[in-house]
């Protein structure tokens, strides 16, 4: 049987509490089985918040606090780790950006908008702006640093393998003025080279294909299930019943059958960053 792999409470908040937590509950002389008894949860989901691959939610907070007799601990700390975790992100998005660090694949498929990794803080800011025209200088600001935050990523030596494939619209259509979507497109193609990264792009004359409704992250871990992401306007969701990823699974590789090869792809990215810079400099 292969030794426990025990988290790094160092590694991150939900390392930090999963640590915890997994001390507590031995000391306590329980089993995974007996505390997730009378939850709402699962038994591999209360086993991820361990392994610090998820964060734990204030339901289970509150049951965990009642089965070890923490008073209160883990319900207090949770909203703590809530208002940290979420600085700058939507409620709903906020264990993406722990899971990705932690994950050994990221597959996106990028439909409406640049993937969040990949963007510069000149188009996350346009991002917001048009999506939420409402929101306060300042909000926006610490949006744009939450996502360029989540860049961080790609300094790891233990980053994980990436690929994307975007649609061809997202580059010939720009959100942003030539010089600042140059600048988003020679970053994307730096990136990919430099991370020894995969990106394809999905022709414009390609309208019926795979995943047609909306944005998707495919993440996989090296010792927990693999997980969908997916996000509409105001809302996302975790998907982690085995048959749905399965499926989504399938509809991302035929995708990638369907998009330009990788090369072609780069190729593609510059050349337009190309067209974009020259237009920059025709209207200076």
């Amino acid at each position: 049987m292969p030794p426990r792999k025990d988290p790094d409470p160092s590694a991150s908040v939900p390392c930090f509490y999963g640590a915890e937590l997994r001390y507590l509950r031995e000391k306590a002389g329980l089993t995974l089985e007996q505390l997730v008894d009378g939850s709402f949860r699962g038994l591999s989901f209360l086993s991820q918040i361990e392994r610090g691959e998820r964060g734990m939610p204030m339901d289970l907070a509150r049951h965990v606090d009642q089965k070890l007799g923490t008073d209160g601990f883990f319900e207090r700390r949770c909203k703590d780790a809530q208002k940290a975790r979420q600085s700058g992100h939507p409620p709903y998005f906020a264990d993406i950006p722990d899971l990705e660090k932690q994950a050994t694949t990221i597959e996106d498929w990028a439909p409406l908008v640049i993937p969040g990794l990949l963007q510069t803080g000149a188009y996350v800011r346009k991002l917001v702006q048009t999506a939420r025209p409402w929101e306060a200088p300042d909000v926006v600001e610490e949006k744009v640093r939450a996502r360029i935050n989540r860049a961080e990523v790609w300094k790891s030596d233990a980053r994980p393998e990436y690929w994307a494939i975007l649609r061809e619209e997202l580059i010939r259509k720009p959100l942003l003025p030539p010089e600042e979507m140059a600048e988003q497109l020679t970053h994307i193609h730096e990136l990919i080279r430099n991370t020894q990264s995969v990106l394809q792009v999905l022709p414009e004359t390609t309208v019926g294909h795979p995943l047609p409704m909306g944005l998707a992250k495919v993440m996989t871990f090296p010792d927990a299930p693999p997980l969908i992401w997916t996000e509409g306007e105001h809302s996302g969701q975790i998907i982690d019943y085995p048959p749905h990823v399965t499926v989504y699974r399938r509809s991302y590789d035929l995708l990638r059958a369907a998009a330009l090869p990788p090369e072609a792809s780069l190729a593609l990215i510059e050349e337009a960053a190309r067209g974009y810079r020259d237009e920059a400099q025709q209207q200076a």
